[in-house]
């Protein structure tokens, strides 16, 4: 069955045409990283409670916060061994309740991750089902196969080996022999089965859990992966998925582009049951209860199969995050996503950095052509600092002038950069390990933020002990060292935040206007939203006077309170159209 034939079975009419998070600014927090108060060396949520000031000054609507369970950190906190409590690191439930009325106080809604593919190992559940044996109930509630020829078919770890572990040598039984469970990501997360009606029972229990305790919505991780494929058949890929990634060769190129987002074990039109009935409980519990996928699927239009009316609110926008510095990929991607999204009444969602991937402020610096997932090691080409910041802010200034939500990820508002010299002993990304030192991994991405200009850890503490190390030089980015100038990068996210409120972009349109290859100029109501991709600059004649630009007004060119802009290479800019705009609409 084709996509499209499976969203034909399910156009219920929606009734959240004016929900909050349809056009909403969303914040991700990664607590281990964003502000450590006790100082040992890992973030917390009094260190959060600490900067609520600085968040609410950003503008944003919401806050995601990545886990924060109870985990032995395999995965950063994905591995979870109790998804009702807090991990010690981070503080206690009550200090999470603080958390939350205080952002609530500030008019900030509150996101957590939800993790319904997998647990940890050490989750009661599944020490139950190792020390249960074949055939019980307990084992039941997660994927084993029994196999006397070795894994029971040929799947990978997205974190590089077979997804296959053998239970005879965790228990030391004989009547494990020949058994195997599944883990699509570390060995230490084995996938739930979502045939078994415990797990549907554990995450309808979540939901009512998290709600009550006055959270406004769900992040859910690996939306796309919850169901297999019927038999377990074997994967075109096979298990050695990471040498696909690190091959050169045109074949292996090709191979890339499938990874991971197909296969029999992602994107099964099972995982759409699952998600109609979390909507019904949050329905039943809430108003406005958000839940937005992280679903990495192959087209946009498989994405908006998880946001019809009776599933999810949202789905990340991917697409336009990989569309690099490419104006027609990324006018491609905001056509189809617009139509895809709205022929089911979802808003588009738009995203450009995250916790897994290379920050846009130095993925952006680089050649389209030059692959930088996932991550960037010392050995590798280094990023050109001048341009990517450039364009990140360009970026940015453009993606925040699309209708639809739009998500940001910490310290992109100061624009941070990849730590790229990471020393090989500091990472701890799983992928660095399993991939046996192929891939570097997503740790550089996740510094922990500069406060303050200068000391120990530039204000992530007062002890100077980083779970991850800071580059040298990463107090220049701080809001410390930002404040109060006009032309900083987080001088330009707020007033862009604000003048976005201001003017209702989020809850706008897109009519694309005439402009020459390599820039986009579309226009959102009474507002000229324009990016200029290319090496030169580009004059935009009789439009409206600039209300926002991207670069430094030492270098604003023909920018005044004319009508004729001029914009810089890697530049982009908001205009205040005049009503009916200028003529010369484009046609295509």
């Amino acid at each position: 069955m084709t996509s499209t034939d499976y969203r034909s079975q399910s156009l219920a009419p929606r009734t959240d045409t004016d929900a909050w998070w349809r056009d909403a600014v969303i914040y991700q927090i990664y607590p281990r990283s964003f502000a450590d108060a006790n100082g040992d060396g890992i973030g917390d949520i009094q260190g959060i409670r600490g900067h609520v000031d600085y968040l609410a000054a950003l503008g944003i609507d919401a806050v995601w916060l990545s886990p924060f369970y109870p985990s032995p950190q395999v995965d950063a906190g994905y591995d979870v061994s109790d998804y009702f409590d807090l991990a010690l690191e981070y503080g206690s439930l009550e200090d999470l309740d603080a958390l939350i009325a205080d952002l609530h106080e500030a008019g900030i809604r509150v996101i957590i991750d939800l993790v319904p593919n997998h647990s940890s190992d050490q989750h009661e559940w599944f020490r139950s089902a190792l020390a249960a044996g074949p055939g019980s109930p307990e084992r039941d509630r997660y994927i084993f196969r029994h196999s006397d020829d070795g894994a029971p078919n040929n799947w990978g770890s997205l974190f590089g080996g077979s997804a296959w572990q053998p239970v005879e040598p965790l228990t030391g039984r004989s009547r494990d022999r020949g058994w195997y469970y599944l883990h699509l990501f570390a060995a230490e997360q084995p996938d739930f089965n979502w045939s078994n009606e415990d797990v549907h029972e554990h995450f309808r229990t979540f939901l009512r859990f998290w709600v009550e305790r006055g959270i406004d919505g769900f992040r859910v991780d690996v939306a796309h992966g919850l169901v297999k494929a019927e038999g377990l058949p074997d994967d075109d890929l096979g298990p050695d998925r990471w040498n696909v990634v690190a091959a050169e060769d045109e074949d292996a190129a090709a191979a890339r582009e499938k990874l991971p987002d197909v296969g029999p074990a992602f994107n099964q039109p099972g995982v759409h049951d699952i998600y109609r009935e979390w909507r019904s409980v949050l329905n039943e519990v809430g108003p406005d209860i958000l839940m937005v996928a992280e679903a990495w699927v192959p087209t946009e239009a498989d994405a908006a199969l998880y946001v019809r009316a009776d599933e999810m609110s949202q789905a990340f926008n991917f697409p336009f995050l990989t569309a690099g510095w490419d104006a027609a990929e990324l006018r491609r991607v905001i056509d189809v996503s617009l139509a895809e999204y709205g022929a089911v009444g979802a808003p588009a969602t738009w995203v450009l950095s995250n916790h897994d991937v290379v920050r846009h402020a130095s993925r952006l610096a680089y050649p389209a052509d030059l692959d930088t997932n996932p991550g960037i090691g010392p050995n590798d080409p280094q990023p050109d600092a001048e341009l990517g910041l450039a364009r990140a802010r360009a970026a940015t200034l453009f993606m925040l002038g699309l209708p639809g939500s739009a998500y940001l990820y910490q310290g992109e508002e100061l624009g941070l950069p990849e730590h790229t010299t990471m020393e090989d002993e500091a990472r701890q990304d799983p992928l660095w390990e399993r991939t046996n030192h192929l891939v570097p991994g997503r740790d550089g991405c996740r510094v922990p933020l500069p406060w303050t200009r200068d000391g120990v850890s530039y204000g992530y503490n007062t002890t100077g002990c980083t779970w991850l190390p800071q580059p040298e030089g990463w107090g220049d980015y701080s809001p410390e060292a930002q404040e109060g100038l006009e032309d900083s990068t987080l001088a330009l996210y707020r007033r862009a935040i604000a003048l976005r409120r201001e003017r209702r972009l989020g809850r706008g349109a897109v009519e694309w206007r005439a402009s020459e290859p390599g820039v986009l100029f579309l226009r959102n109501g009474v507002t000229g939203v324009v990016l200029n991709t290319t090496e030169h600059p580009v004059t935009i004649e009789d439009t409206g006077r600039p209300l926002i630009i991207s670069w430094h007004s030492a270098d604003r060119g023909g920018v005044d309170a004319t009508e004729t802009v001029v914009l810089p290479p890697n530049g982009a800019c908001w205009l205040d159209l005049p009503q009916g705009g200028p003529d010369g609409g484009d046609p295509c």
